[in-house]
């Protein structure tokens, strides 16, 4: 993907001259599909500003933009300034921020994956930092972002006990199952569940820490051992075929359930951003350190909570983490060299040696991405180094420290992605010749 600004012959190079054409390609995708955005009509030396637009489903104005000057040839080959710089076509996306005079702590995320992210995109003339609302644009495309793809199926999953959502690829299947858990956040959150099953994976995204008061929230193994036969049981999963997916929290319980279930055995585990110190005999109680440890809570220059000492030193005790010489299937780590909620470089560190000395190194890839923080989230999603949060097990209210920088963050996102959808078609495709893609 790339920036390519032209222009024609021009006799004027007054305002009135000026009738940029803009493009945008595709103006309908998935959301981590790249972008091309072509600029036509530009006199030379002359300088724009290419902006992006986003109102969230909260209510919140999100933006981008990049200062460009055309060249005595009327072409444009980077940013020179902005939110992002260079030839980044995909910075109007994954470096927006909110408008000046937002809301503080905020995060964009996707909570109705039935509808798209609607971005507009536009070109003003000079180079311009704010109030781009008060100022007529050249030229503006509007462009859908969607995480689901044409013909995969969202289906309520709320039984008695298990509250999820499953999507299932449009196809006569049948598909690998992932069971997808997020974090400590709460709530069910189905947007990455969404995208893998606009990667042909039949997922089910999984609540676990209700955000309604009148329901309950469950840490038992069994909970999630029933979630996990829901997904393999359904008949368009191949049933040898379901593996974990787990970020932060949702990385403690994947790890746990690998290691200890005698229920459910997944043919493979995506571990995000997490680690494997928990209390081995009472996993429910994970956020016994959090309740032990306040004493290493921290907090920043700018009152931000900093979590990553609660669980240092890495415990020695082998009743304080998963025995990580029980796991038998391949694991992936995905670890953020400047992730400040979560000790997940020591974690790390320590789960490769665990499994060194046990035999089962073979099993484990880990990529290491410097400058990420904790919230990986799909391709392309603004980076926000800190955030509103609810501490669940207290119910306070904080601005919770991630960490990461917003370039190095989201090369970590869009990398990072690629390595899980490989490793999980590689894991849970009988063979290459069986896997297609859905596409908008």
């Amino acid at each position: 993907s790339c920036f390519v600004f032209v222009y024609p012959s021009y006799r004027s190079s007054t305002m009135a001259a000026i009738s940029p054409v803009l493009s945008v390609k595709p103006t309908r995708g998935l959301v981590n599909e790249k972008i091309q955005i072509i600029v036509r009509n530009l006199p030379p030396r002359f300088p724009v500003t290419l902006h992006s637009l986003y109102l969230s489903e909260d209510k919140d104005y999100w933006e981008a933009f990049g200062h460009y000057t055309s060249d005595n040839r009327g072409t444009v080959t980077g940013s020179v300034g902005g939110t992002y710089e260079g030839s980044e076509p995909m910075g109007l996306l994954w470096s927006m921020q909110p408008v000046p005079r937002s809301r503080t702590g905020l995060r964009l995320r996707k909570m109705n994956v039935l509808t798209p992210m609607v971005v507009h995109i536009s070109v003003y003339s000079g180079h311009v930092t704010e109030g781009f609302s008060k100022q007529s644009p050249l030229a503006t495309v509007v462009i859908e972002r969607w995480y689901l793809a044409p013909g995969v199926r969202r289906i309520d999953i709320r039984d008695e006990e298990v509250k999820g959502t499953l999507f299932i690829p449009p196809g006569p299947g049948p598909f690998p199952g992932v069971l997808d858990l997020w974090g400590g956040g709460g709530g069910l959150v189905e947007y990455r569940s969404a995208l893998l099953a606009s990667h042909v994976f039949v997922s089910m995204a999984l609540e676990y820490f209700s955000t309604e008061k009148n329901r309950a929230s469950n840490l038992h193994i069994k909970y999630f051992e029933k979630a996990f036969r829901i997904v393999q049981e359904h008949p368009l999963v191949m049933k040898d075929s379901v593996a974990l997916f787990g970020l932060s929290l949702g990385t403690s319980i994947t790890l746990h359930m690998a290691a200890y279930s005698k229920a459910v055995s997944p043919r493979c585990c995506v571990c995000v951003s997490g680690s494997h110190v928990q209390p081995i005999n009472s996993p429910q109680n994970i956020f016994i350190n959090l309740q032990e440890n306040t004493h290493k809570y921290q907090f920043d220059e700018e009152g931000c909570l900093v979590w990553k000492d609660i669980i240092l030193p890495i415990p020695n005790d082998p009743g304080l983490k998963v025995d990580m010489g029980r796991i038998k299937c391949p694991v992936i780590l995905i670890v953020r060299e400047d992730d400040q909620n979560l000790a997940t470089v020591e974690s790390a560190e320590d789960m490769t040696q665990m499994m060194r000395a046990a035999g089962n190194k073979h099993l484990l890839t880990t990529f290491r991405y410097p400058g990420a923080g904790h919230l990986i989230e799909p391709p392309y999603t603004p980076h926000v180094r800190a955030s509103n949060f609810i501490v669940q097990q207290t119910g306070e209210k904080v601005i919770m420290l991630w960490g990461g920088s917003r370039k190095p963050h989201a090369s970590a996102q869009e990398g990072s992605w690629e390595m899980i959808l490989k490793f999980l078609q590689q894991h849970l495709y009988p063979s290459q010749d069986s896997f297609t893609q859905a596409k908008l």
